[in-house]
């Protein structure tokens, strides 16, 4: 195995252009090195960003914007006080993932990069409208978070593409999320389901909503009828009901030993109406 540390996106760009076989970028390293161990996986190259600047940085942008580097670990967002106030719901999303050990490691973009329909982080993300910088051999562009999972194990990102940021909008003053999960276990293990719920309030009404559920399908979905079942609405109990059908209508889970297909598809729709009154109050705060 040949490991690079390059200094530069262009210079980690142009590596993983010339690799032959398997190439993995280390940021946290806490799927790509256990992977390692295990013989799960034994990539030919081996490229660590963390010497590149600005990506272990947390920077708030002149439009209230967030950008956070592509090796900021989970502590450093459980620690940064203005961004859990504005984001809480992204921030508990990825304070799950893991011990106090591996939280010092992990990091937002490797959990979305593993590819797992269970990850928590990007339930929260998609719910939040982010989006991440990718660097290619061609320049740099945006793409939103829900347009990176393709399948277990898959994102759709091709050979010489490398996510440097995230990117988290401008938090309204009205607004608040949230993310949910149940595990079989208290704690550190993966979720049967997960759901993460943004939205806005306006004269205590629910002006606007994103919904987003893990570990039910192939990979991490926006699931835009649970949202528009809340729009319009105080949250009452008739919203509830139709946000939690339209979520569990969503899934096209798998049975396993951690749920059944009945299970999980019921258990979403309760976490729903769970992790969205959670938001709303957040909101109206």
């Amino acid at each position: 195995m040949q490991y690079y540390a390059p200094k530069s996106f262009s210079e980690a760009i142009e590596i993983s252009m010339e690799a032959k076989g398997i190439t993995r970028f280390l940021a946290g390293g806490t799927d790509v090195l256990v992977q390692l161990r295990a013989d799960i996986l034994t990539p030919e190259v081996l490229i660590d960003i963390k010497k590149i600047p600005e990506v272990g940085d947390i920077l708030q942008n002149s439009d209230g914007s967030w950008r956070i580097g592509a090796a900021v670990p989970g502590a450093q967002l459980n620690e940064h006080k203005d961004l859990k106030a504005q984001w809480p719901g992204v921030v508990e999303a990825m304070d799950l993932i893991g011990s106090t050990q591996v939280q010092g490691r992990a990091t937002l973009v490797g959990n979305l990069c593993n590819g797992s329909p269970a990850a928590d982080s990007v339930p929260a993300l998609i719910a939040a409208g982010a989006s991440v910088t990718i660097i290619s051999p061609n320049g740099s562009r945006d793409v939103s978070v829900e347009d990176i999972p393709h399948s277990p194990g898959k994102t759709t990102l091709e050979k010489g593409e490398l996510i440097s940021a995230v990117n988290l909008p401008k938090r309204n003053t009205n607004g608040g999320d949230a993310y949910l999960r149940l595990i079989p276990r208290t704690e550190m293990d993966i979720a049967v389901v997960g759901c993460g719920i943004n939205l806005s309030v306006k004269e205590g009404l629910v002006s606007d909503a994103r919904v987003s559920l893990g570990a039910v399908t192939a990979k991490v979905i926006l699931v835009k009828e649970a949202a528009d079942a809340i729009i319009g609405t105080s949250l009452d109990d008739k919203a509830l009901t139709a946000l939690s059908l339209a979520a569990s209508a969503a899934c096209k889970p798998i049975n396993d030993k951690r749920g059944t297909i009945e299970y999980r598809t019921h258990v979403a729709g309760v976490l729903a109406k769970r992790a969205a009154q959670i938001a709303y109050k957040r909101a109206r705060s």
